[in-house]
């Protein structure tokens, strides 16, 4: 019995092509699957842990400081930046930590931190997506772009 997805793809197919052949499906199905597998779900599942660890205002802005800094910064420096509890910041930098987005050491009595290549790269990207207007930008021409 063919599968849901499998009719539903023939169905597509059938409208894209005109005519829907067997083989058409089964090569999609294929192209489709070898997709899936360069995805792979260890890989979401680390870009997730990445993502999630940004979605918090006290941690985005942690991530953001240590990247402007441009060099590693104590955690005395950080709790002047964000209004937060030392517990809270000391939680905040585990999570980056463990995330890949910053890195620690100890520095006689004091932590320092330093924002990791990842943790700039997203900055990057995410300044690069959000216009001065702070809005989020589409990829989609305007019609006074043209």
């Amino acid at each position: 019995m063919m599968s849901q997805s499998t009719e539903r793809l023939r169905r597509y197919l059938d409208d894209e092509l005109g005519e829907c052949r067997s083989e058409d499906v089964d090569r999609r199905l294929d192209e489709l699957g070898a997709l899936e597998t360069a995805l792979g779900s260890d890989r979401v599942g680390t870009e997730l842990d990445v993502l999630s660890a940004l979605a918090n205002e006290t941690r985005l802005t942690l991530v953001r400081a240590l990247v402007a800094a441009g060099e590693e910064l104590c955690v005395c420096e950080l709790d002047a930046i964000v209004d937060v509890s030392e517990s809270a910041i000391s939680h905040a930098l585990s999570t980056l930590s463990e995330a890949g987005l910053v890195e620690g050491r100890k520095d006689g009595r004091w932590k320092k931190y330093r924002a990791t290549n990842r943790a700039v790269a997203l900055v990057t990207v995410l300044d690069g997506s959000i216009g001065e207007s702070g809005v989020a930008h589409t990829g989609t021409a305007r019609p006074d772009d043209e």
